[in-house]
């Protein structure tokens, strides 16, 4: 006796990309299911309304769709999922107006036309959203190269700094008080790469990368170059000066604990002598700097008066001849003026570090 072949219940759904089939059959194994001329053949062995039987239908669409059906079995039915070739809304799903006897609408999954349109831009935004996500980096992948970024920077800076140190440490005790009359032509080239690449630590402040105030880091950035390039830079008298050797020493001496104790907070970490001289050297070596820099300003002045450089005339009917030397004597009261400011600030950013502390402990 031959096995009775019937037709299951099968119930359609559908978006404007995909078909769903809801195909009611339990303990299917192997089904036979291919597409061809556009129309979805499914032959399977299984236990539907008729018990245990072979069960076969044929579907011929309406539009045209892909050749290549995905299903997928569960202990109770089979899932076909059909891609149609161009996304669009269907007014049925056969190409025969009189909708099959065993064909009818998967109310689960059944969305109207304009609700399915809004799953669609749901899932466009999802996907727009997931690129732009991967294109721009997580928020982790994001703050873990700006910590690379920082390391790097910093590292470079204290490697520089740290030749500056080392060499005028050395020839100091190897050549003496001589040594600090050819200061600028022996570490004057790095000492312009330090103080150069020292404009991307403002950038960082003004665009947010790091927390530093813009004003303290813009100020010492503006004061150290203006001494590096205008005073030093630009007259050789000033370069055979033993102030030069003062001005290095004490900004070398900074930075030697300042960039390492910054490489140290990009990767999490807390040395507790580091920190303490981070936030304590300065006291000391901020105000001799500035010493520095401005006996650099006034021994500057007659060489500046002498040369004329930077002097310049005023045009008719005024014709006054206007001295650099004026400009540098409005820059001492700024340079004291810029001390006040980042010694404030450098007072505030140690009490907070360890102000705290001191009042816990009383």
């Amino acid at each position: 006796m031959e096995t009775q072949v019937l037709t299951p219940h099968v119930y359609w759904a559908q978006r404007h990309r995909e078909l769903y089939l809801r195909v009611e059959l339990s303990d299917v194994q192997n089904p036979a299911i291919s597409i061809t001329e556009n129309v979805l053949h499914f032959k399977a062995q299984g236990h539907g309304a008729k018990g245990d039987n072979v069960y076969e239908f044929h579907l011929e669409f309406l539009d045209l769709v892909k050749p290549e059906p995905v299903h997928r079995l569960t202990q109770r039915q089979v899932n076909i999922t059909v891609q149609k070739k161009v996304s669009q809304w269907w007014e049925r799903l056969t190409k025969q107006e009189k909708r099959p006897l065993f064909l009818a609408p998967d109310f689960d999954r059944w969305l109207d036309e304009s609700d399915a349109e809004m799953e669609l831009r749901a899932k466009e935004e999802e996907r727009l959203n997931k690129l732009r996500l991967e294109s721009e980096g997580s928020p982790e992948t994001l703050t873990s190269l700006k910590k690379g970024y920082l390391f790097m920077y910093n590292l470079v800076q204290l490697l520089g700094f740290s030749w500056i140190f080392v060499n005028l440490t050395v020839r100091f005790f190897i050549l003496g008080k001589e040594s600090f009359y050819d200061t600028f032509h022996t570490v004057a080239d790095m000492m312009y790469f330090c103080q150069m690449l020292a404009l991307v630590e403002t950038l960082n402040a003004a665009i947010g990368v790091t927390s530093s105030p813009v004003l303290p880091t813009l100020i010492q950035f503006l004061g150290r170059n203006f001494i590096l390039f205008i005073i030093f830079g630009t007259m050789e008298e000033m370069q055979n000066k033993a102030v030069v050797f003062f001005v290095f020493y004490s900004w070398s001496t900074i930075e030697i604990f300042r960039y390492p104790f910054y490489m140290l907070s990009c990767i999490d970490m807390d040395w507790k002598v580091l920190t303490w001289l981070r936030y304590t050297v300065w006291i000391p070596l901020y105000p001799l700097g500035c010493l520095s820099e401005a006996v650099a300003v006034i021994q500057s002045i007659p060489v500046f008066n002498e040369s004329g450089r930077f002097s310049f005339t005023l045009p008719s009917p005024v014709k006054m001849k206007v001295k650099f030397s004026f400009f540098l004597q409005v820059y001492l009261v700024m340079l004291f003026l810029g001390l006040y400011i980042n010694f404030r600030h450098l007072y505030k950013q140690r009490r907070r570090r360890y102000g705290q502390k001191k009042k816990k402990l009383h």
